[in-house]
């Protein structure tokens, strides 16, 4: 059996529908729909359970989980960047993790957790997952702090080697629909073409940068799963992970790949970036992807334009377009 919290979200229940695709069907999904539009991602999805988030904290603080279970998969937390309410992030993000992880491990399950690459703040010291660097993160909002102070107390209590944490960079892909102003750029630029015809970027305001031209790792949520689904099944690796392509790309690469997914000639229009965030916003992200290849992990990470191509084609343009089986 396999527990996935956030197993409603968006990478926990595309990693549902990859496990599904790998034959497994003894999961237990852990979340809060509450009054959102997360249950969708359910629908196609095969499971045995479902738990109330809250439910499922109660259970595994007091080590009173009623089955046996193999593997916990820990994507539920508050995703959203933006969001300011540090002790609501602290409450969902470090404390609810430290909670899974400290069952997990008096279990001796698998445990794999979502971290973020969030924690590496503006970039400035650089996008290496090497554990002896970690510490030094500066975040530059709340939520990346929250993501970070477990990162760090895994270290410091030497808890790494027996997990495997993953720094997601951008990540996108089906089953993001409901995550509203946290949804990629892709799935808003799709809509934006729709509707105006055109997509708005922010212009740069460093030389180095032309409009449009920052970069950041954009990856796919297939190949995202299929590197968890390789950690899974190999609970040797552990450690803190980067996951991304390795690769940067510009938005400008990014919105022409939506527009021609589309079958339609660009229109970009670069607008003035809101002056609080100017002093806030990375120009660049590249991860590193060296450790965790040098662990053994094959997944070959799609190029840009193929992955906007199948999400746009295959989910965005669907009536349906939820992962399904």
């Amino acid at each position: 059996m396999i527990i996935v919290t956030g197993g409603a979200g968006f990478i926990g229940s595309a990693f549902v529908w990859k496990l599904n695709r790998e034959g497994i069907e003894d999961i237990i999904i852990v979340d809060r729909l509450g009054s959102t539009d997360k249950w969708k991602n359910l629908v196609n999805l095969r499971y045995s359970d479902y738990l109330h988030r809250d439910a499922f904290l109660k259970m595994a603080a007091e080590d009173a989980v009623p089955f046996k279970v193999d593997a916990l998969i820990h994507m539920g937390a508050c995703s959203s960047t933006t969001e300011r309410d540090a002790d609501f992030l602290w409450t969902n993000n470090f404390s609810y993790t430290r909670t899974m992880s400290a069952w997990a491990m008096k279990q001796s399950i698998r445990f794999i957790y979502a971290s973020s690459a969030a924690t590496y703040g503006n970039g400035s010291q650089g996008f290496s997952d090497d554990h002896a660097k970690i510490p030094g993160l500066k975040p530059i909002n709340m939520y990346g702090y929250s993501k970070q102070v477990f990162d760090v107390w895994a270290l410091k209590h030497e808890q790494e080697n027996k997990m495997a944490g993953i720094k997601f960079f951008n990540v996108f892909g089906p089953n993001e629909y409901h995550k509203g102003d946290m949804t990629s750029v892709i799935f808003k630029a799709f809509y934006q073409i729709r509707q105006t015809g055109k997509v708005r970027l922010f212009k740069s305001y460093l030389p180095e940068y032309g409009d449009g031209g920052q970069m950041r790792d954009f990856v796919y949520v297939k190949d995202c799963v299929d590197a968890m689904w390789w950690l899974l099944q190999n609970p040797a690796v552990n450690g803190i992970f980067n996951l991304g392509t390795g690769k940067a790309r510009t938005w400008n690469d990014l919105i022409q790949a939506v527009f021609a997914a589309m079958n339609i000639k660009p229109h970009i229009e670069y607008i003035e970036m809101p002056e609080g965030l100017r002093n806030q916003y990375q120009y660049f992200t590249q991860a590193e992807m060296g450790k965790i290849k040098t662990a053994g992990c094959p997944v070959n990470f799609s190029p840009l334009e193929d992955s906007v191509r199948d999400y746009v084609v295959n989910y965005l343009q669907q009536a349906d377009p939820h992962l399904g089986n």
